[in-house]
């Protein structure tokens, strides 16, 4: 058992001020309890939340804990009741030695806010250590010559227990010669001494064997026994002397074992074996045995186990010094061991918070104490942390330091630091310990989800099924957690005739986007709206991205003759005079595509003729047109069918049904007769043609100009007829109604009596992105 009163009052100072960080009022408290050792584990020893003045709900709230110096669980204390318990058997004679008292002191620490409260806890002695005797056998040499009333000094019983349960007294097996007689010695130790209490003869008893006892004030009283052997010598007249009384020598802690110490000699005038010496540790306690050996010859003492400054400072070594005759002297060798630095700075950590929001600033993340076991600048330390840090080291009281953040946290910055508390004592070497924290920021909603792209455009083929997926949106947020789960919508669109819910739908987790129903380019090419990103913290927080949907066209729509109608009252006739020459013009095939782009590029040719060869289509821009000269022996009537395709894919056609008639200039409007007629009256015959044509001529532009009047004031006529062509009517696409007006003009000439047909009033109207071409001239 090591017992180490020095240190120990030097690890229990009593702590006697409690700080509250971030107020500005201070105080002192104090408790004072005690308890019996070997005391059950688990024994109430105080209340301490009512000693204290506290509320049993405070210590829990506050994290109340009790801390002592040397970081041992020697208490417990009970949150829920605010019972103070020993968590541990004590040992007062492990714990304090000799000391007297024994008191151990605690620190009952409470957070938020901080406060210290001090505790100081008595351990009281019991009886349960008996007086023992280092020797079985105490020898003792007394020569026969002695005189009555001589002392003899006697090793000393020890007993680990103090005050009134130490040792007491001494007592001597009953005989005839001595007694035992316990002077005052001063230093409050009892030393039995053997008083010589009537002469001794050798040649009577040369020999007496006595029991020594060792008494306690136990109740009852403990005891130990040795054996206390006297030899009667011959007269020897001249006892050891040393040259001093007191040997001092200074020890580094480090000295190796086996290293010599010093020389303790002693002279003896006596000659033979009355003035042989030997030298013997004497009332040396265990730590001394065990730590120095000496020479019984020689007197040199070395060292046999290692030296610890922390534990021992000093050691008081009474030396005994005894020749043959069995004579003694004693001195004192005082060593005192010199402290090296061989400790490195403790830190004991007694908070720590691993874990802080990244928005609060000032915040406790650890509290901690130092301590060095060396002494003087051995044991004064610095305390550090790094400087690139966003936290601030700060002395509290004594060697207690806290560690707060200086200011609001960034998570997405740095989720994690690594705090590394260095401590350096001012020793030669200087000795440092490191002890390292990591404190996890942890995340607050701070950051709006971000969309990948401002504004997103997404292409949609016209005729899609329902359900399909479109494209998607993606967000992204800083935060992490649920703070960084984001849910997408659809945002209220900004046009209110717009039904965004029945054209698009999102999914809320993925932002994946989907046409509710199928898209007709014709009647609707692009819309746009707004999709909204918004996380799952509190508040939460969200951004928008604009949408915009482009319905791409297909080839869903045949092209759509304008003229000649197929739902005319009647066919339509164009007339063509024999005479014409190549490349007259003889009608105008009009034609519209509701799609876009090149699935509304129309191209024409002729597809069925009556007599092929005669007529030709131009495949840009539908103009019929003649092929070659007329002559006699080509039919009068004509059938021509007109191919109308669009440039899609697939491509899309219709047919327009044309009906020329070949007349030899615009007064014969009908075909001549087969049969032949005398020349006078083919004469008188060609007479009345040309009147009748002429009067046909004159009557049928006066229609023509009082139809063009009518429409033009109904604004809903569509085209002009000459002849026997009716006015076009029906169920025209929605786009067209208005888009075409025709101008019907008839005109005579001399030559060749030219025909000209149906010329658009508004010539600028063409399907969505495409202009029909111009014929070029003939």
């Amino acid at each position: 058992m090591k017992i180490r009163g020095a240190l120990a009052l030097q690890k229990r100072q009593v702590l006697i001020c409690f700080v509250l960080l971030g107020l500005s009022r201070a105080g002192t408290e104090s408790a004072h309890y005690s308890v019996a050792e070997e005391t059950e584990i688990g024994s109430f020893v105080a209340n301490l939340a009512r000693d204290l003045g506290l509320e049993v709900e405070e210590l829990s709230s506050r994290e109340a804990r009790v801390v002592s110096d040397d970081n041992k669980k020697y208490l417990h204390l009970d949150l829920l009741t605010g019972d103070l318990l020993l968590n541990e058997k004590l040992d007062r004679e492990e714990l304090c030695g000799s000391t007297e008292p024994c008191v151990l002191h605690f620190q009952v620490v409470l957070e938020n806010p901080l406060q210290f409260f001090q505790v100081e806890l008595h351990v009281k002695d019991i009886n349960d250590h008996s007086p023992t005797f280092l020797d079985n056998e105490i020898l003792i040499k007394i020569s026969e010559g002695t005189t009555i009333g001589t002392t003899f000094l006697l090793e000393s019983a020890q007993d680990l227990d103090v005050g009134s349960n130490s040792l007491q007294n001494y007592m001597i097996s009953p005989n005839s010669h001595f007694y035992i007689k316990i002077p005052d010695s001063g230093d409050r130790k009892i030393y039995p001494e053997l008083v010589l209490d009537r002469a001794l003869d050798y040649e009577e008893e040369a020999e007496h064997r006595l029991t020594l006892t060792a008494l306690d004030g136990g109740s009852p009283p403990r005891s130990g026994t040795t054996l206390v052997l006297i030899k009667v010598l011959d007269i020897n007249d001249n006892a050891p002397e040393f040259p001093q009384s007191l040997y001092e020598v200074q020890v580094p802690e480090d000295r190796p074992l086996g290293s010599w110490i010093v020389t303790i000699s002693a002279k003896d005038l006596d000659a033979g074996n009355y003035g042989k010496i030997s030298y013997t540790f004497f009332h040396a306690s265990e730590d001394i045995r065990k730590t120095f050996e000496i020479n019984p010859m020689s007197g040199e003492v070395n060292l046999r186990s290692p030296l610890d400054f922390e534990a021992i400072q000093s050691y008081t070594i009474n030396i005994q010094a005894t020749d043959g005759g069995g004579l003694s002297e004693k001195c004192t060798l005082l060593v005192k061991v010199m402290d090296i630095n061989d400790n490195p700075p403790e830190v004991t950590m007694s908070s720590i918070t691993k874990r802080i929001p990244e928005n609060a600033s000032e915040t406790l993340v650890a509290l901690f104490s130092v301590l060095d076991q060396d002494s003087e600048d051995n044991g004064r330390m610095i305390c550090s942390i790094q400087d690139n840090l966003p936290f601030i080291l700060k002395p509290t009281f004594k060697n207690f330091f806290t560690i707060v953040s200086e200011k609001a946290l960034d998570r997405e910055s740095q989720a994690e630091y690594n705090i590394t508390i260095t401590v350096t004592d001012l020793g030669t070497p200087s000795l440092k310990t490191e002890y390292n924290i990591t404190v996890r920021v942890s995340d607050v909603n701070d950051n709006a989800p971000a969309f990948t792209q401002t504004s997103y455009t997404l292409f949609v083929p016209e005729n899609n099924s329902p359900a399909l997926h479109i494209g998607s949106v993606s967000a992204t947020d800083r935060d992490s957690g649920t703070n960084a789960q984001v849910t997408y919508s659809l945002l209220p669109p900004q046009d209110p005739h717009l039904p965004l819910a029945s054209l698009v739908s999102i999914n809320a987790d993925n932002g994946h986007l989907f046409a509710l129903r199928s898209l007709d380019y014709e009647a609707l090419q692009a819309f746009e709206f707004r999709v909204g990103a918004t996380d799952r913290g509190s508040p939460a927080l969200s951004s928008e991205a604009l949408v915009r949907v482009l319905v791409l066209d297909a080839n869903d729509n045949s092209p759509f003759v304008l003229y000649p109608l197929h739902n005319g009252s009647a066919p339509c006739t164009e007339l063509v005079p024999r005479a014409a020459e190549p490349g007259y013009l003889v009608t105008k095939v009009v034609a519209v595509d509701g799609d876009s782009g090149q699935n509304a590029w129309l191209s024409f040719q002729l597809l069925k003729a009556t007599e092929p060869g005669l007529f030709g289509v131009w495949a840009h821009n539908g103009e019929v047109r003649t092929a070659r000269l007329l002559s006699e022996r080509d039919a009068a009537k004509h059938r021509l069918v007109v191919l109308v395709k669009d440039n899609g894919e697939p491509p899309r056609s219709a047919t327009a049904t044309l009906h020329v008639l070949l007349v030899d200039g615009f007064s014969q409007p009908y075909l001549p007769l087969p049969e032949a007629a005398p020349a006078q009256a083919q004469a008188d015959s060609l007479t009345v043609y040309l009147v009748v044509a002429l009067a046909s001529v004159s009557s049928l532009f006066l229609f023509s100009v009082l139809l063009f009047v009518a429409v033009r004031l109904c604004r809903r006529s569509r085209a002009a007829s000459v002849g026997r062509c009716s006015v076009p009517e029906g169920p025209f696409p929605g786009h067209l109604v208005d888009s075409y007006q025709y101008e019907v003009c008839l005109t005579g000439g001399s030559g060749t009596n030219e025909f000209k047909f149906l010329k658009p009033i508004i010539p600028n109207l063409v399907p969505r992105g495409s202009e029909m071409e111009t014929a070029p001239p003939f």
